[in-house]
C-alpha cells in the first residue's frame, strides 16, 4: 500500500528541505502512488503529465534512440524529483523515465508543481538546486562512459542503484545492464562474472546482491564521488548505503 504523506516528507530527501508550510502545502495537494518495476512515467519528447518525487522508488533517464542504442545517463531517486524540465517552461522531458526499481512516490500533477515553483521560496530554491546538480550528472555520466573502464562504470552504478534502493538486493536484467554501460549482452556477462569472482555481488535470475560495499567501493571510479559530493555542496547532505541522505532535514 502506499506510504502516508507524512512518511514521504522524511523519505524524500528534497521534501525533506523544503520549510514546514511548503512541506505541508506540497503533501496536502501530492499524491503518494505505487510506481511498478519497468513502468514508463514519460516518453522521450512527449508532454509531461506528472512530476514525482520517488521515496522508495527509482527512475532511469535513458536517451531515445537516435543514431545509436537508447543509454542510461541518469537516475533519480529519493533524492531528487522527475519532470524538473518544468522549471524551464518547458512541458516535455528530453529523456525516458522508465521505473528500475518498483515503490512509492510523490505524485504531483504539472500544475500543482508549476504553482509551487512559482508561489513557495524554498520549493523553488530546492529545486532549482537539484535542476543543476541533475545536469551535472548527465554530463558526468556521459565522460564516464567515454572514457573510464567498463568495470569502473558498473561499480558506479551499483553504488548509485544501491544508494537509492534502499536495500542489498534489486532487481536488473541482463538487456538493461546492456543499455547502462553502453555494451552489449556478452561485455555484461564478462564484466558481471568478474565482480561475482570478486565477491561483491551475487547475479542470477535477474537480481543483484551487494555482498561487499566497500570493494565495489575501491573498484569505482572518481565520478561517484564527485557526485554525491556536488549534491552535498549544494543541497546540504551526502547518499548512503541505506538510501537515505545525511543533514537533509529542515
Amino acid at each position: 500500500m502506499p506510504t502516508s504523506a507524512s512518511l514521504v516528507a522524511t523519505q524524500n530527501s528534497l521534501l525533506a528541505r523544503l520549510s514546514s508550510s511548503d512541506r505541508a502545502h506540497v503533501l496536502k495537494v501530492g499524491q503518494v502512488v505505487d510506481l511498478e518495476f519497468g513502468e514508463t512515467v514519460s516518453e522521450s519528447n512527449e508532454r509531461i503529465r506528472y512530476v514525482y518525487f520517488p521515496t522508495t522508488s527509482y527512475i532511469s533517464l535513458i536517451t531515445p534512440k537516435g543514431a545509436a542504442e537508447s543509454l542510461e545517463v541518469g537516475l533519480v531517486g529519493r533524492e531528487g524529483v522527475f519532470g524538473i524540465t518544468l522549471l524551464l517552461g518547458i512541458d516535455t522531458s528530453p529523456l525516458k523515465g522508465l521505473v528500475q526499481g518498483s515503490g512509492t512516490a510523490l505524485r504531483l500533477t504539472v500544475e500543482q508543481f508549476r504553482r509551487a515553483a512559482a508561489k513557495r521560496p524554498t520549493f523553488a530554491r530546492v529545486t532549482h538546486a537539484y535542476l543543476y546538480v541533475l545536469i551535472a550528472q548527465i554530463a558526468q555520466t556521459a565522460a564516464c562512459g567515454r572514457y573510464h573502464a567498463l568495470e569502473a562504470r558498473l561499480a558506479r552504478w551499483l553504488l548509485m542503484t544501491h544508494d537509492r534502493a534502499g536495500a542489498d538486493t534489486f532487481r536488473l536484467t541482463h538487456e538493461f545492464l546492456a543499455q547502462m554501460l553502453g555494451v552489449r549482452r556478452a561485455g555484461v556477462t564478462e564484466v558481471a562474472g568478474v565482480f561475482q569472482k570478486r565477491k561483491l555481488i551475487q547475479y542470477r535470475r535477474g537480481v543483484v546482491r551487494i555482498l561487499n560495499r566497500a570493494g565495489i567501493e575501491a573498484a569505482c571510479c572518481a565520478c561517484y564521488y564527485s557526485l554525491n559530493g556536488m549534491y552535498a555542496h549544494h543541497l546540504g547532505g551526502r547518499l548512503t548505503s541505506s538510501g537515505r541522505a545525511r543533514g537533509l532535514h529542515s
